[in-house]
């Protein structure tokens, strides 16, 4: 994909809802969720949407859970990319995130349009 403009990094996000309670505690799957969720009200608060990122990078607790955040990731987005291919993509296994409830943490890079 060749990206020009200007780009949106979005970071952070997490299964907090928006009165910043913890949603899906020991849940991946409802914890990937919300944390699409949150980032796609981000993205379309910058004029963007699923088609326009060109990056995730996903922190996760147990990387060997992988198949339950692209499952999530897919029934999100896939209604807008249909059969295109996903953004590039990493997963980093990490430690811990901020909190030790959290099981997911979601960054992106969209390509903003014009």
């Amino acid at each position: 994909m060749t990206v020009s403009g200007r780009l949106a990094f979005i970071a952070g996000q997490v299964a907090l809802d928006a009165s910043g309670r913890l949603v899906g505690p020991g849940d991946l799957a409802a914890q990937t969720g919300q944390a699409l969720n949150n980032l796609h009200a981000v993205l379309r608060s910058v004029g963007a949407d699923w088609a326009d990122v060109v990056r995730f990078t996903w922190y996760v607790v147990d990387a060997s859970q992988v198949q339950v955040i692209r499952d999530v990731r897919d029934a999100h987005i896939r209604a807008v990319l249909g059969h295109r291919s996903n953004p590039a993509s990493t997963l980093v296994q990490v430690a811990a995130l901020f909190k030790p409830e959290f099981l997911v943490e979601v960054d992106a890079v969209a390509s903003l349009p014009a």
